[in-house]
């Protein structure tokens, strides 16, 4: 008979026992063959009757079916003459075919859940760690709902607190595994809150049980497990938040539930948003082995699930009370600690550029700068000539993820705030790192929009360094015993190399408008401000030179001019609403344009 072809109701009970009994015989006179076909056939004869109720879950008389079937079959395991040889084979092929079963009804999954508790308890904790591993990888290439998943989790949370031995081992075994699950279902599934929720409560428990087997730890191997298990925690807190898409109602009783963790890891707010404690956790967990990347890449959002940890805390008092966490404090740690608050910014980035956290999370993100950043914070450190280059990759990265906050959010609250932080963190930049920064945030920002914007800043920077270097003029301090002010010459020359980039781009040509009239407006305002400061200063010879005047002229001015004056005369004749935008939209265009050639060319009659 073959095991997939329908089975009348009056004989689903008495074929399952007629392949339970099959099974033992064949075990217990050695049959191997004979053993493996029954096996077989019973996992093929479970598989049927679950088609059955999923061809129509509502039917009440096929659920109990399989609710009597799946009894039946915990009724034979509990048996007390059933030869512990039968339980272990099927220990092998049962706990992975009767979890699909745990989303039919209530009973069923009670059932399935008694069934896995069974073989943890009768079989070896050593055999049941990998069958129960085994099982969900390959569970989680066809199912994505997580009621299936919630029993083989809650197993492993058992039999890992029975095993006896190299536990470090066995959970780094078991870790990848639960966090692939968590990962797939959570971002894939449909389920419904609570679904989700038991999901959660399971990877929970795991960690508890984690925590357990570091109780009986001692020395180097209790310090790498507490590593591990600090790790596992910070990447369940990452799929939680993205997962539940932040909300607080959802996701706060499962983040205070993790935080309670971290007293125990040895983990602080402190240590977290600055980076030191993953940096530390990963060294000691990852060893001198080939495939311990691989590995540490199941725990890739162990950084960002840090960052979180230290938002939600800045969230909510629950989550960081938790944490046995003073929020006050470790704010005014970070305001008064350049490095650390670096190193926070430099973290931060993990939340602003990620595309899986809603813009809420962002929103809390740039709140959490804004209270550890100071508008006036550069004056603090004027004298301070300590090396930070090493710091400046992280930094700019967080810059150009504030400036993705501040070109895309739809909150003008949000983009507001994050421009607000973006210019407190560039007043934070040493001047011989600034340039470079500004220069490299321009050529790699596509909207002409945001570039207008930081040629603008350019222009203040500029500003900010004509007014410093005056006032030590008036108070009549050498040069040489102020560094800031020898920085003041680098600025005319970023201003003509950015001017030149915008005027005379890459591709060739003047650059395309209207499109790019904001940011063509920008680099002639900025031109046009470098020549007039030049003029009075009288000294910056750069911007002044016959050669630099003659190159803005006959490369970027004079092209410009011959392009803006055959749109205003293409335009002149049209009379729909592109048109006339387009001429509006180059009038200031025009204005400054004519400006900067007066300027240039009265210059150029005075250098002759």
């Amino acid at each position: 008979m073959d095991p997939h072809d329908p089975i009348s109701d009056h004989s689903l009970v008495p074929r399952l026992q007629q392949i339970l009994t099959s099974i033992s015989k064949a075990i217990e006179s050695g049959d191997i063959c004979q053993s493996e076909n029954s096996v077989s056939e019973l996992v093929n004869f479970l598989d049927s009757v679950l088609d059955s109720t999923m061809m129509d879950p509502s039917n009440e008389h096929i659920t109990n079916n399989a609710s009597e079937i799946l009894s039946e079959l915990y009724k034979f395991l509990c048996s007390p003459s059933l030869d512990q040889a039968v339980i272990d084979r099927l220990s092998f092929e049962l706990p992975k075919a009767v979890t699909k079963f745990a989303g039919v009804s209530t009973t069923c999954l009670e059932t399935v859940n008694s069934i896995i508790d069974h073989f943890i308890a009768t079989c070896s904790p050593r055999d049941m760690l990998s069958i129960l591993c085994e099982a969900l990888d390959s569970l989680i290439k066809t199912i994505k709902a997580s009621v299936n998943f919630v029993p083989i989790l809650s197993g492993l949370s058992k039999v890992l607190l029975s095993t006896q031995r190299r536990h470090f081992e066995q959970v780094k075994v078991v870790v990848p595994v639960v966090v692939k699950v968590l990962k797939t279902v959570s971002s894939e599934s449909d389920d419904e809150d609570t679904e989700l929720q038991d999901l959660f409560d399971r990877a929970i428990s795991i960690a508890n049980s984690i925590r357990g087997l570091c109780n009986k730890l001692e020395g180097t191997t209790n310090e790498k497990l507490r590593a591990l298990l600090g790790l596992y925690i910070l990447q369940t807190m990452a799929l939680v938040s993205v997962s539940m898409e932040c909300e607080v109602s959802r996701c706060v009783p499962l983040m205070s539930r993790l935080s309670h963790f971290f007293p125990y890891c040895h983990l602080s707010f402190l240590g977290l948003i600055t980076g030191y404690d993953v940096d530390t956790m990963t060294s000691m967990v990852v060893g001198e082995y080939e495939d311990e990347d691989d590995f540490m890449s199941c725990l890739s959002y162990a950084e960002q699930g840090a960052c979180l940890s230290v938002i939600w805390g800045h969230i909510t008092d629950e989550v960081a009370q938790a944490a046995e966490e003073d929020m006050t404090a470790v704010k005014g740690e970070l305001e008064n600690n350049r490095t650390k608050r670096w190193e926070a910014i430099g973290m931060l980035k993990r939340i602003l550029s990620s595309g899986s956290l809603p813009w809420e999370m962002k929103k809390h993100a740039i709140d959490f700068l804004l209270h550890i950043t100071d508008g006036n914070i550069s004056q603090k450190y004027n004298g301070d000539h300590t090396d930070y280059s090493s710091y400046m990759p992280s930094l700019f990265a967080a810059l150009q993820a504030v400036i993705m906050v501040i070109m895309y959010t739809p909150c003008s609250a949000l983009r507001k705030n994050a421009f607000e932080v973006f210019k407190r963190v560039l007043a934070e930049i040493p001047y011989s790192e600034k340039c470079d920064f500004l220069k490299a945030m321009i050529t790699k920002t596509e909207s002409s929009s945001m570039v207008a914007i930081l040629l603008d800043l350019v222009r203040q920077e500029f500003f900010t360094e004509i007014q410093q270097k005056t006032s030590l003029r008036k108070e009549e301090v050498p040069q040489t015993e102020n560094k800031t002010c020898s920085h003041t010459l680098f600025w005319p020359a970023v201003v003509l190399e950015l001017v030149d980039l915008v005027l005379r781009p890459p591709k060739g040509g003047p650059p395309p408008l209207p499109e790019n009239g904001d940011v063509v407006l920008s680099a002639l305002n900025l031109y046009r401000f470098a020549l007039l400061t030049a003029s009075k200063e009288n000294t910056d010879s750069e911007v002044l030179s016959k050669s630099n005047l003659q190159k803005a002229y006959t490369e970027w001015l004079l092209p410009l001019r011959t392009l803006v004056t055959a749109i205003a005369v293409e335009k002149k004749n049209e009379y729909d609403q592109f048109a006339l935008d387009t001429v509006c939209s180059l009038n200031p265009v025009e204005l400054v344009l004519y400006r900067c050639i007066e300027l240039v060319e009265e210059k150029l009659q005075h250098s002759t």
